[in-house]
C-alpha cells in the first residue's frame, strides 16, 4: 500500500513541479515517470526513516491518516526532486 501511494503521489508531484517550473518541465510522460521514479524512492526514504507506516498501521488495526498524508507528501516531493534533476541534466545536456 505504501508503494502504490508513494508512486501515485510521485507522478502528481512530478507534474506539478513542471508545470510550476516551467524550465523543468519535460512533458507529461517524462514528468509521470521521474515524478513516479522519485515517489518511490521517497516514500521508501520515509519508511526507511520511520515515518509514514501504513503499513505498520494497518497490521495494528487502521489505516492512519496522518501516516497516509506523509507517504502522499513524501512521495509527491520526491517525484518534484527527481523530476527537477532530470531536468536540470537534460537542460545542460542540450546546451
Amino acid at each position: 500500500m505504501e508503494l502504490v501511494i508513494g508512486l501515485l503521489s510521485g507522478a502528481v508531484g512530478g507534474n506539478v513541479a513542471g508545470a510550476l517550473l516551467k524550465n523543468i518541465n519535460q512533458g507529461t510522460l517524462i514528468n509521470s515517470l521521474a515524478g513516479i521514479v522519485g515517489g518511490g524512492l521517497g516514500g521508501q526514504v520515509l519508511s526507511m526513516l520511520g515515518a509514514g507506516g501504513v503499513a505498520a498501521e494497518a497490521a495494528a488495526g487502521g489505516m492512519d491518516l496522518t501516516a497516509i498524508l506523509s507517504q502522499v507528501a513524501g512521495g509527491g516531493v520526491g517525484g518534484g526532486v527527481v523530476l527537477a534533476v532530470v531536468g536540470l541534466i537534460r537542460n545542460a545536456i542540450g546546451k
